[in-house]
């Protein structure tokens, strides 16, 4: 699937499709091998503007020709650098349904390992002139390990929107935010909940279903689903019309009930006594026919791995019409869309919400009064709420998020050297420590800022923002000890008015193919608008020419370094890849001879000192256990780079007298390629 989120654009999606197509597909077109035409890669009817792509190519196939190795590597790479997200068919399905827009505020409840999140924060940035959306994705896994795969998929985003949390979905606690000097509690515009499931959707890749399925693994899982009476506070809605190209069944209003020794029941009288505790009378059909009517079980969506050769897959989505029936008192909100799916191959479910007008001030007693209205909700034969839970906290420690004071003296050095204007929301900066020297900032959306400040005693956040600049210890004799970092520059750029060099297409790709080429080697233009401006951390700009439509269409902002006698970019292996490939350059070759040399270069040692210079940051903290995370699932790794010294680079350039572009090379660790080519979500 490609991406467009916040690191890119809609052009830059179109880009990565034209490539696809017209570059990669058209060398696998009549290609043979073993004596067989390889199967073209298909494009998924029902997903939009042909971004999510099918293949059948199997690992095995994907090693035996030169076109195809090359192929799989593009995947690789674009993956890495998130351009791609590589997931079950069917998993993209819950994000299309909930129909999010900027402004939402969305609860991923159970999310790693990301691929499902990477969608909403996708489409909160549908508005690139927009770099802080309204809406946010707050990201939630019960597992503190897999919560750190869930940052390594969300973080290649570079989205300020996305704040990743440790909780049991079940006991998430109500957040509350600052409305006009006013604390209320936050409620959600859309809710997507990958609940647990039987697995039974996953028989055509998980062989160990086949052995060790059995009925228990639902009826285990039934107290877990919302299927009693809730008074019409939620309602299915119909979908059908949604997707189209998508082959799906209706959900179904009658079935029996069968247990593990195959004994079949189609009325709960007819269940023995004994085995009344395995069995339960709400996991059979409604016997009113006017209120299985009013359920609408019918716009549910049942989706079998051979309707289209994919996982199987269920979806219900709920619209919340009116309170819950356990909460009397409820508080101002405009009313709520909820979209619930479940997954039969991984279980997922999603809700969606849309705002209803209910009293606000009475929102700060719902939490003390949901004990009581449990109570006598349930004498009322409705039904109550989950039983409560107490919130646990595990896993490891996390540096604290730090917001920059308003009178900070750091911040206004770096507003001068950079020009920033002055609608730059400098109170959305943050560091993680809160003693020392501030080695990175981070930025947050005012949202993210909002929730933070207002929930930090009770919510156990993993990780949140987006680096935009990090401290360089030469910087300081140009003005400026801050240099600016590549994952955050789209963020950053719109504020940015100096600094700024506009180059062409052939200067941008000798930045990328040359560590630190001369200056006498770009354009001639370029080295005009270079000549008089200082050294130090800089903003390379390339502006697509409509009049040359052969050249790279979509714009490209690059993070450099000016130095006396040279121009570098900052700018991490794979990122460089992808914009060499997208500008036509072949970059297959290259990247072989790197990998062969790869762990045995003089750089390695540069990138263990600057880790020890600059001290780790969060993200390298998180590596090692991301990384171990990921051979797990079958992921390929990436690993964040560290950039050498600028200030040394140019000095080891006087010293020598000459270029040299295998000295001082722009360090990145390379993860192993696996020969993982699907990746399930």
């Amino acid at each position: 699937r490609g991406r467009s989120g916040a690191a890119g654009t809609r052009r830059h999606a179109r880009e990565i499709r034209h490539c696809l197509k017209d570059r990669f597909f058209a060398e696998l077109r009549g290609l043979r091998v073993d004596g067989q035409e390889v199967e073209m890669p298909q494009p998924l009817s029902w997903y939009p503007e042909e971004l999510a792509w099918h293949t059948n190519l199997s690992r095995k196939i994907l090693r035996k020709s030169p076109q195809l190795e090359k192929f799989h590597q593009f995947l690789v790479s674009e993956t890495e650098c998130g351009n791609i997200s590589r997931q079950e068919a069917v998993s993209m399905i819950p994000p299309l349904l909930l129909n999010v827009n900027p402004h939402h505020k969305i609860l991923d409840m159970c999310a790693a390992p990301g691929s499902k999140t990477a969608q909403l924060i996708e489409m909160l940035h549908a508005d690139m002139n927009d770099p802080f959306p309204k809406g946010f994705v707050i990201a939630n896994d019960v597992d503190n390990k897999r919560c750190y795969l869930l940052v390594h998929q969300a973080k290649r985003l570079n989205s300020p929107c996305i704040m990743v949390v440790n909780h049991d979905a079940s006991s998430i606690p109500n957040l509350q935010i600052d409305v006009d000097g006013k604390k209320e509690v936050l409620f959600y515009d859309r809710i997507l909940c990958d609940v647990p499931c039987s697995g039974d959707g996953t028989m055509r890749k998980n062989i160990d279903v086949w052995k060790k399925w059995t009925t228990q693994n639902s009826l285990q899982l039934h107290g877990i689903f919302c299927i009693c009476d809730i008074s019409g506070a939620l309602e299915l809605a119909d979908v059908s019309s949604e997707l189209p190209g998508l082959k799906r069944m209706p959900g179904i209003t009658k079935w029996k009930v069968m247990l593990k020794d195959g004994q079949w029941f189609e009325e709960w009288k007819d269940v023995p006594l004994n085995r009344q505790t395995q069995i339960r009378p709400t996991m059979f059909p409604v016997k009113d026919e006017e209120k299985l009517k009013a359920m609408n079980l019918e716009r549910c969506l049942r989706i079998l791995p051979h309707h289209q050769n994919t996982g199987g897959f269920f979806v219900a989505v709920l619209i919340k019409k009116s309170p819950m029936p356990w909460n009397k008192r409820q508080p101002k909100v405009t009313s709520f869309k909820r979209a619930k799916s479940t997954n039969a191959d991984d279980g997922s479910e999603d809700t969606a919400e849309e705002p209803t007008l209910a009293e606000n001030e009475e929102s700060k007693k719902m939490q003390e009064s949901q004990n009581s209205d449990t109570e006598q909700s349930k004498k009322g034969g409705v039904c109550g709420p989950p039983p409560s839970k107490k919130m646990k906290m595990f896993g490891f420690k996390e540096d604290p998020f730090v917001f920059l004071p308003e009178d900070d003296p750091l911040f206004e050095p770096i507003q001068k050297f950079y020009a920033l204007d002055p609608s730059f929301p400098k109170m959305n900066l943050l560091t993680r420590t809160q003693e020392g020297k501030k080695r990175q900032l981070y930025m947050v959306s005012k949202e993210l800022r909002n929730v933070l400040l207002n929930n930090s005693e009770k919510m156990k956040v993993i990780n949140t923002g987006i680096k935009v600049w990090s401290r360089n210890s030469d910087g300081e004799q140009f003005g400026c000890a801050f240099r600016l970092a590549q994952e955050g520059i789209y963020t950053l750029y719109p504020f940015i008015h100096a600094r700024i060099i506009n180059v062409c297409i052939e200067d941008v790709k000798i930045l990328l193919t040359q560590e630190n080429p001369f200056l006498s080697k770009f354009s001639s233009e370029t080295q005009k608008k270079v000549k008089d401006m200082a050294m130090g951390s800089i903003v390379l700009k390339y502006d697509p020419d409509p009049e040359k439509p052969d050249e790279l269409q979509c714009p490209i902002v690059l993070c450099g370094w000016q130095g006396k006698t040279s121009l570098r970019a900052f700018v991490p292996k794979n990122e460089r890849l992808h914009y060499l490939r997208m500008m036509g350059v072949e970059v297959f070759k290259a990247k072989r001879k790197e990998e062969e040399s790869e762990g045995k270069t003089e750089e390695e040692g540069q990138y263990r000192a600057a880790q020890t210079e600059e001290g780790m940051d969060v993200e390298d903290k998180e590596h090692d256990l991301v990384t171990k995370m990921e051979a797990e699932i079958g992921e390929e790794s990436s690993h964040s780079p560290v950039e050498s010294s600028a200030m040394e680079v140019e000095n080891k350039i006087e010293d020598l007298g000459q270029f040299s572009k295998n000295n001082n090379n722009h360090v990145s660790q390379e993860s192993k390629d696996s020969d993982t080519n699907d990746v399930k979500d």
